[in-house]
């Protein structure tokens, strides 16, 4: 159960990673509707998904450290 947890907190880390490189303009879409649609949100939302990217990495990063920690340093 307990590696089910983790696996829950890399994907969650993930997440944010991915929201950040968003919110960057890193990652784009090959469709140009999909990608006007992309811009337009990261125009009007782009520092708010940046926070938000930011906060839900370095949360999860924690728990991530803290869970191998518990799992695997006694």
């Amino acid at each position: 159960m307990e590696y089910l947890g983790l696996l829950f907190e890399l994907l969650l880390l993930a997440a944010g990673v991915y929201i950040y490189l968003f919110s960057r303009g890193i990652i784009k879409s090959k469709d140009p509707e999909i990608q006007k649609r992309a811009d337009t949100l990261r125009s009007k939302n782009g520092w708010l998904l940046r926070a938000g990217g930011l906060a839900l990495t370095a949360i999860m990063t924690m728990n991530v450290v803290l869970h191998l920690i518990e799992l695997f340093g006694g």
